[in-house]
């Protein structure tokens, strides 16, 4: 997915050339994703996802952090506008976890405006709303 202000793109078959522990992690969130998915199904809010794919990826000694504040710099100022990284795994991986009918070009274009502020190379999109998660899973590398 190309977006005219944005560089990057969505990576749908896991082609990006990134570091292997970069794939790692990738692989882990994805996989924790499922079982989580399997698990609950789709219709709860996105915070209850979100926190169990927290709790998930932890218990495998995963690292990662939620809600991380991601600044956004202008002309030199580095600003506080209230962004927040839903989860930043391993500190390599940004997951943006959605519980909603269907993703549009904007949650591609937020993730990778998230990529490119944070300064990290692979982004997940990962919406639990989907009948089945790879229905809901979207891949960016920057």
């Amino acid at each position: 997915m190309e977006h005219e202000d944005h560089e990057g793109r969505e990576d749908p078959k896991g082609y990006g050339g990134l570091p292997e522990s970069v794939e790692a992690a990738g692989r882990q969130v994805v996989d924790a994703a499922l079982k989580v998915h399997r698990s609950l199904g789709p219709g709860l809010l996105e915070s209850a996802y979100e926190l169990c794919l927290a709790h998930e990826l932890a218990r495998r000694g995963i690292p990662v952090r939620r809600q991380v504040a991601l600044p956004v710099e202008f002309e030199g100022l580095r600003l506080d506008a209230g962004y927040r990284l839903d989860m930043v795994v391993d500190d390599m991986v940004v997951v943006e976890v959605k519980a909603v009918e269907a993703l549009s070009r904007l949650h591609g274009a937020q993730i990778l405006t998230y990529l490119r502020l944070s300064g990290m190379k692979l982004g997940l999109l990962v919406n639990f709303n989907a009948v089945q998660l790879r229905q809901g899973l979207r891949r960016f590398v920057r």
